[in-house]
């Protein structure tokens, strides 16, 4: 073969072989270089670095539904988590073979260890899911990060990254921008086609010579098994046989090894049985270490690099002005004439042959950014890096949940995408409601598509707010769920009973009951609720029951606006807070401090819970409210109750208007009164005023509380002082700024009546001891016009429960 001939005598006198391509993965200067290679020397088969158990895959990449970046996934039969990625994008050295052959009618074979072999490697090596299973063995071309600190190589610095050396022996301190002024700014044109690999192979081989393998064996035996393909291949068809594989491989294939040699280091591997498809691919994943051990900082540069036909500057600063005007930035055509001078002008000065992605950068940043990095950021992420979601054809091998899942998302109009985009559902439509429930069943299979997140706007159950991003991974993480059915539904039904058997605890059955209930998955919750009631009965622990009891609320809430029957559910929600009823006074005594605080958000859920109850609650359990504000009371009154706690029993009764202000008051001075320790009263005041629990604005608005807090703050021994401290600041520093601010004017100033539990004195600004009717008065037909009541002369019954309403 003309090609192989010219290789080989170049290469270093050797005979005639096969034509050995070395390339830097994920390089467009190198896959250019490959696509020009195999235009010259024209191969009978291509024979390419990748798991052979992908053959049967290789005709899909010519299907028109298939769009790179891809990437061929592996995963054992048995055990879907165990798998690896080989990703390949459209600027991929790999995918050019493998495009060039099927366009020529031309074998493609992939050569390296099968996947069988190297999963089993991954698993002993816990090197997690990504990853070829060569990553811990020398670099390739291109892998790492970026340059190392300038310093006498070794092993371990040609194990990150054998483009450090040679980048360093030519007098550069970053290998990236080495390498794009070798071989990305370098035109194939008309010179000749096989000279890149020639050179990139005498250097490999140098480093070879000097450094070995790195001590790792794997790819001894890799190279090994590649060795044996390409001896078959040139049996099959001669010399006209064209390998694409990693530079780094080049030398080892080249030299000349018995085939006993070869076939012992491949006797005894440890094997397991895979599956292969085609998933998609992100360029934000081909942007970490991951498959081909080749992490690129810029698959957005390298992909515009190989796809532009001609002037890549000034086609890629219309790009960067295009997104930035799309953003409502001010960049014109003059912005972009200006950005290309100064990017060449920039590689000029740098003596580079020309500008480079550092040098648009720079360009960008001063005319187009006004020297800002926050629109910069933008650019980095959105072109530099990118977004893009590659596809893969209907008729690529899946496993039948996946199936499933393609067919619901086509359904209801809900398409993966890269790029994270915010999702808002109304739970009344029944499109939105779907594609609700096809979310929460994919979070119980572990398939973290989306993420629930806070809603604007409204605090209704019928509104849901996802934020969506699809990662490759997923893919992986549906394979997983597999096991445990062939549909979402009926996956998630085995996966929802199968962990309520398992749980641990009582809260995560109460949480597990929530997300069937969200999910609806009728069929799970009679078994996740009959192991509730199991646990509920014969958990003691109060805390345990406290965590629990908001979760069932909150379901039977959900059960609501979804329609879904949930008595049972508030048959056990009345029953643990009946519970909670009577173990909490006792559980709240001998507490030390990290326990009572604990203690004291229980206290806050169960009372948030008891109000969410209301009308749901079971029959024959009475009205649980006033049973709760019962409970309330025998801990605002127990000194062996902890400070923080009774503060903030004190608290809920006031906020429920079943403890006047007089009262909450008095308690607060007994509190605060020379015979209590400090640390009791800065507990208590934590409790009342603390936590979240707007105690700022009731200081602000009742300056009697203000005043006994001030005047028991000043009276506090200084042995005593630097021991409240910490607790008093983390009291107030949860306050707002402006409440803060209006607090310290209002002590500034001196509240009326400071210290005593007498009324406000009437002269304090903004305060009096009784309501003003003639100022509430002026405000009725407003308030009327705005109910819609009939406008009258003199103020109604109604009217007078709004004055009551507004004090």
């Amino acid at each position: 073969m003309p090609g192989g001939e010219r290789v080989s005598d170049k290469g270093g006198g050797a005979a005639a072989g096969p034509l050995l391509l070395g390339v830097r993965h994920h390089g467009p200067g190198s896959a250019r270089a490959v696509r020009a290679a195999l235009d010259a020397a024209r191969p009978r088969v291509v024979l390419i670095e990748g798991p052979p158990e992908a053959d049967a895959l290789i005709p899909l990449a010519a299907d028109e539904e298939m769009r790179p970046p891809v990437a061929l996934l592996a995963h054992a039969v048995d055990e879907p988590g165990r798998s690896a990625f080989w990703p390949l994008a459209e600027f991929s050295p790999e995918w050019v073979a493998i495009r060039w052959a099927l366009d020529h009618e031309v074998p493609a074979r992939f050569i390296d260890l099968p996947a069988t072999h190297t999963l089993v490697w991954e698993r002993d090596a816990e090197a997690g899911s990504e990853g070829e299973g060569e990553d811990a063995g020398p670099a390739e071309p291109g892998e790492g990060s970026g340059a190392e600190e300038a310093q006498a190589p070794t092993v371990a610095d040609v194990r990150v990254d054998p483009l450090a050396v040679l980048a360093e022996a030519a007098g550069y301190d970053d290998p990236e921008r080495w390498w794009e002024d070798v071989v990305e700014h370098r035109g194939v044109g008309e010179r000749d086609a096989f000279a890149p690999f020639v050179v990139l192979e005498e250097a490999m081989g140098a480093l070879r010579e000097v450094y070995g393998t790195g001590g790792h064996d794997r790819d001894l035996v890799r190279e090994a098994y590649m060795r044996l393909q390409v001896r078959a291949a040139q049996r099959e068809f001669g010399d006209a046989v064209a390998v694409v594989c990693g530079a780094w491989h080049v030398p080892a294939l080249r030299q000349k090894a018995a085939v006993s040699v070869d076939r012992a280091l491949l006797k005894g591997l440890p094997k397991v049985k895979v599956d292969m498809t085609w998933v998609p691919w992100t360029h934000r994943r081909l942007a970490r270490v991951s498959g081909y051990g080749a992490g690129i900082d810029s698959p957005g540069w390298y992909g515009h690099l190989f796809s532009a036909p001609d002037r890549p500057v000034e086609r890629w600063l219309t790009k960067v002005a295009g997104l930035l005007r799309d953003e409502d930035r001010l960049v014109s055509s003059a912005h972009v004439i200006e950005a290309v001078r100064l990017a060449e002008t920039l590689a000029a000065m740098r003596g580079r042959p020309l500008p480079g992605l550092s040098e648009t950068t720079d360009a960008v940043r001063a005319v187009m950014c006004e020297g800002s990095d926050v629109p910069l950021a933008l650019v980095h992420d959105r072109l530099v890096v990118g977004d893009v979601l590659g596809e893969v054809p209907r008729s690529a091998p899946a496993v039948p949940l996946q199936r499933d899942l393609d067919r619901i998302q086509r359904r209801l109009r809900l398409k993966p995408e890269a790029l994270e985009r915010e999702l808002e559902l109304d739970l009344r439509k029944e499109t939105d409601a779907g594609r609700s429930r096809l979310l929460h069943r994919l979070r119980l299979l572990g398939v973290e598509w989306g993420d629930p997140a806070a809603s604007r706007g409204s605090t209704g159950t019928f509104r849901e707010t996802w934020r969506l991003r699809w990662e490759p991974e997923l893919s992986v993480r549906v394979a997983e769920a597999g096991v445990w059915g062939t549909t979402v539904l009926a996956a998630a039904t085995a996966k929802a009973e199968a962990d309520a058997v398992s749980a641990q605890g009582l809260a995560e059955v109460t949480a597990l009951a929530e997300r069937c209930l969200l999910a609806e998955l009728p069929d799970a919750l009679p078994t996740v609720m009959r192991i509730l009631a199991d646990r509920a009965a014969l958990d003691t622990d109060v805390g345990h029951l406290a965590q629990a009891l908001p979760a069932l609320v909150r379901s039977l809430r959900y059960g609501d606006v979804r329609g879904t029957d949930t008595s049972a559910l508030a048959e056990v929600a009345a029953g643990l807070a009946e519970r909670i009823f009577v173990g909490l006074p006792p559980a709240c005594a001998a507490l030390d401090a990290d326990a009572a605080e604990e203690m004291r958000r229980h206290v806050d859920a169960v009372h948030g819970a008891v109000g969410l109850l209301g009308d749901a609650s079971a029959p024959g359990h009475g009205d649980l409210r006033v049973r709760w504000r019962s409970v309330l009371r025998v801990l605002s009154g127990r000194d062996t109750v902890p400070g923080v706690v009774r503060g903030r029993a004190v608290r809920l009764l006031l906020d429920e208007g079943e403890l006047g202000q007089d009262e909450a008051a008095r308690l607060m001075g007994l509190v605060l009164s020379p015979g209590t320790a400090p640390a009791d009263g800065a507990a208590w005041i934590e409790g009342f005023v603390g936590g979240g629990s707007g105690g700022g604005m009731l200081l602000v608005h009742d300056e009697r509380l203000l005043g006994l807090v001030d005047a028991w703050l000043t009276g506090v021994p200084a042995e005593a002082f630097t021991d409240v401290l910490p607790l008093l600041r983390r009291t107030f520093s949860a306050y707002e700024p402006g409440v803060r601010r209006t607090l310290g004017e209002l002590v500034r100033r001196g509240p009326g009546a400071r210290g005593s539990t007498a009324a406000a004195g009437s002269g304090t600004p903004g305060f009096a001891s009784d309501l003003d009717m003639a100022r509430a008065d002026a405000v009725l037909p407003v308030v009327r016009l705005l109910l819609g009541l009939d406008d009258g002369d003199h103020p109604s019954a109604d009217d007078k429960g709004l004055v009551g309403v507004g004090r």
